[in-house]
């Protein structure tokens, strides 16, 4: 079964992010805000995260040469 709660850590591997830096897109609202889960507890709803990774512009930028080729 799919989760339908993540935690920062989480939800900054899945859309290869530092925590930092979506802890800083959630307060300049660029970001899904979490949710509260318990009395002292937050959480990404994985769907909102999904649907923003979808929702980002497609990159003009080619990634670097080297990416994902090995050394021989």
């Amino acid at each position: 079964m799919k989760p339908l709660y993540i935690d920062l850590p989480t939800v900054a591997g899945m859309v290869s992010l530092s925590t930092d830096s979506v802890q800083r897109q959630v307060r300049e609202e660029n970001f899904p805000k979490p949710r509260q889960i318990g009395p002292r507890r937050v959480a990404w709803l994985v769907r909102e995260v999904e649907q923003w990774a979808e929702e980002r512009p497609v990159s003009q930028i080619l990634p670097p040469e080297n990416t994902g080729r090995r050394a021989a």
